[in-house]
């Protein structure tokens, strides 16, 4: 019951609603787009490699923008850059539409897919930089903002089980593009309705903070730890967006979209994991806890290579999907532990930066060995990049754990 207090204690601080609703489903293009791109450049190529590369293609000129878009965010307020992203991420994704399925040159595919991606609105950080203002020291809510940031992680995980459940309706009852049709049509209304809330609106910056220069939050102590974090989450996730699709399609090539469902299966086991892992209060400081929930995930990963068909691998990842919210949540809170208020915007859009570029290089990884090696290594790689993000975060040098001390004092 307390923790319930809690979560309609957060439902009731000013703006709040907008955060958790809008901002959650206006983010459904996270997981529809990726997995809709790689479907869509399959079926007109026939190839699961250069299905891989416009996806790598579309992570990676994210990842390059995302650090000035959350820069420009942090100096000039979120609401304008998410108002011109909203428009150019919809039309680079029509435009990847009608260059993949008029069989124009690969290069034409690639150059849409790479505007799409740096042109997606910089939702995440915008949406967790507010709840980062929200909650701040001398608000009155600063008890508050773990269980802002669980409610967060949770809601985002519907977008991971809404998202690939979506596309899979798309396909039972259309095709990859119309499922980017409405991904971007989602992205469109969701990132306005956020932008012109008064939340982000009316949101002014502190003149008196100085301007982020160099590399920003990259220097901050501690901050290296989550960025290897978010590259190993994020690898791993990318490959599994490739390999459990291509493991369903291997196993049962007519059964449409049981990639999508076995996608969002794994998202309701986060969501359940979530919901746990927030009703209890924490047993040990956030950045101790932090390498044994990595290591908890990149278990359940490897899990993952021995599974022999959909049924035992959807039991597997609802199973392991549950360490997947835990991790996010005491990330993104050791996030705003650490990062300096000044560089907040940035240093989410870092972490989301760094997550899609692993992630696109991921999934092109487990592109190249799911057509030559098999569905079962993808897993392997996957379950080693998040262990090897474990030890660092463990390490005394990676200094989180003395950061994170210092921050909360």
């Amino acid at each position: 019951m307390a923790a319930l207090a809690r979560y309609r204690d957060v439902w009731r601080i000013p703006g709040a609603p907008v955060l958790l609703i809008p901002g959650v489903l206006a983010r459904l293009g996270v997981s529809m787009t990726p997995l809709a791109l790689l479907l869509l450049v399959q079926r007109t190529t026939g190839q699961y490699t250069t299905a891989a590369v416009a996806s790598a293609a579309y992570a990676l000129s994210g990842a390059a923008a995302s650090p000035v878009a959350g820069r420009l965010a942090d100096r000039y307020r979120a609401a304008p850059v998410l108002l011109v992203t909203a428009v150019i991420h919809p039309v680079a994704l029509v435009l990847l539409v009608g260059t993949a399925t008029r069989h124009l040159p690969f290069w034409s595919v690639l150059a849409s897919s790479a505007v799409a991606g740096a042109g997606y609105p910089p939702l995440t950080a915008a949406v967790r930089g507010a709840w980062n203002t929200l909650t701040a020291a001398g608000t009155g809510r600063e008890h508050l903002h773990a269980t802002a940031m669980a409610a967060e992680t949770i809601l985002l995980e519907l977008v991971f089980i809404v998202g690939p459940a979506a596309v899979a309706v798309f396909l039972i009852a259309g095709t990859p593009a119309t499922a980017l049709f409405g991904s971007a049509l989602v992205t469109l209304v969701g990132t306005v309705v956020v932008a012109r809330a008064p939340v982000l609106r009316d949101f002014t910056r502190d003149g008196r903070l100085d301007r982020t220069r160099g590399l920003g939050p990259l220097r901050v102590a501690g901050f290296s730890a989550l960025v290897a974090a978010a590259a190993g989450c994020g690898c791993a996730f990318g490959v599994c967006a490739v390999a459990v699709p291509a493991f369903a399609t291997g196993y049962s090539p007519a059964t449409r979209g049981l990639g999508g469902f076995l996608l969002a299966v794994w998202g309701i086991g986060s969501l359940v994991g979530g919901l746990v892992f927030a009703s209890r209060p924490p047993a040990r400081p956030l950045a101790r806890q932090f390498p044994w929930l990595l290591g908890a995930l990149a278990a359940s990963l490897a899990v993952l290579a021995v599974m022999p068909n959909p049924t035992a691998l959807g039991v597997a990842l609802i199973l392991g999907g549950a360490t997947i919210a835990p991790v996010l949540t005491v990330h993104n809170s050791l996030v705003g532990l650490v990062t300096p208020g000044r560089m907040i915007n940035e240093g989410y859009t870092w972490i989301v930066t760094t997550s899609i570029a692993a992630g696109s290089l991921g999934g092109a990884l487990a592109g190249v060995l799911v057509d030559h090696a098999g569905t079962g290594w993808p897993f392997v790689v996957a379950a080693a990049a998040v262990g090897l993000a474990a030890l660092y975060a463990a390490s005394p040098r990676a200094g989180l754990v003395a950061a994170s001390r210092v921050s909360s004092r």
